[in-house]
């Protein structure tokens, strides 16, 4: 009889761990958003992010608040002689918080840790040519979003996306696209989307895009994305990302359809701020 009782008593105990977990840190969470920011932090945001002051007050609120619960979860390391500080924390967590912005989130669950280095890092890689043999290259890479937790960053990179806001490219908003891309599995192009977005309408509109950039990065035709977009269509969704942050008023125009798709995923429409 002690038996079952023990074994019940762990039952209930394994339950209410597994229900009260989610409740905890939600509580944790709005009572880290809910305290005073940082004077230091803000004027970090207004040094680093020069669109920060064109957004709406309550955008700029609610990406403060982001920025809060952020920091509290995530681990930062430096490699190579960078030395972690509030700068690069706060200047990383505000460009990967405006993915976040007016929607629940879970403040990418499966991010741990983001490794930063001072620039662009090496990593080899093994390719395939043309006659079937294979060898070992060398890329030099600016960021890289790891499934199993991590994200490397190059903090000159980082530096660059944040101070030109309007060149369509940024590092930490791509490999932050690719996390939420992540979260439902491997990074295929097509992020976890609410109950009012039709997967459907989001896979023609942007396989339609994705097929228009391969030809135009084939022949070398102009193209608003970077023709890196072409590689895949994980890649595509991080680069469309980027620009619809950074180039949102020309997308808008030229691509209507896929500014639609993506204002409705992330929740905003930076082309009005």
């Amino acid at each position: 009889m002690a038996h079952y009782i023990a074994l019940a008593v762990l039952a209930f105990a394994i339950i209410a761990y597994i229900v009260g977990k989610p409740v905890y840190r939600d509580h944790k969470r709005k009572k880290i958003a809910a305290q005073p920011f940082k004077k230091e932090w803000r004027k970090i945001i207004q040094k680093r992010m020069p669109y920060f002051r064109g957004m709406p007050t309550d955008l700029q609120l609610q990406l403060k608040r982001h920025i809060q619960v952020f920091l509290s979860e995530k681990t930062f390391y430096g490699y190579n002689g960078i030395v972690i500080n509030d700068e690069i924390r706060v200047t990383i967590a505000a460009q990967a918080c405006l993915l976040l912005l007016n929607r629940r989130t879970d403040y990418y669950p499966k991010l741990k840790s983001i490794l930063v280095y001072p620039r662009a890092f090496v990593k080899e890689h093994e390719v395939t040519g043309s006659d079937g043999v294979k060898s070992m290259q060398h890329a030099h890479l600016a960021g890289e979003s790891w499934g199993h937790g991590s994200i490397v960053l190059s903090w000159q990179d980082t530096l660059d996306g944040a101070y030109l806001p309007d060149d369509g490219h940024n590092v930490v908003i791509h490999e932050f696209a690719h996390q939420l891309d992540q979260e439902d599995g491997a990074a295929n192009g097509a992020p976890i989307l609410s109950k009012d977005q039709s997967y459907t309408c989001w896979a023609d509109v942007f396989s339609a895009q994705y097929s228009l950039l391969v030809k135009q990065a084939q022949t070398g035709e102009p193209s608003i994305f970077d023709y890196y977009g072409a590689t895949n269509p994980a890649e595509f969704f991080a680069v469309a990302s980027e620009v619809f942050f950074e180039k949102s008023a020309q997308l808008r125009h030229e691509h209507p359809k896929l500014y639609e798709q993506l204002s409705q995923y992330y929740r905003v429409d930076p082309s009005a701020w």
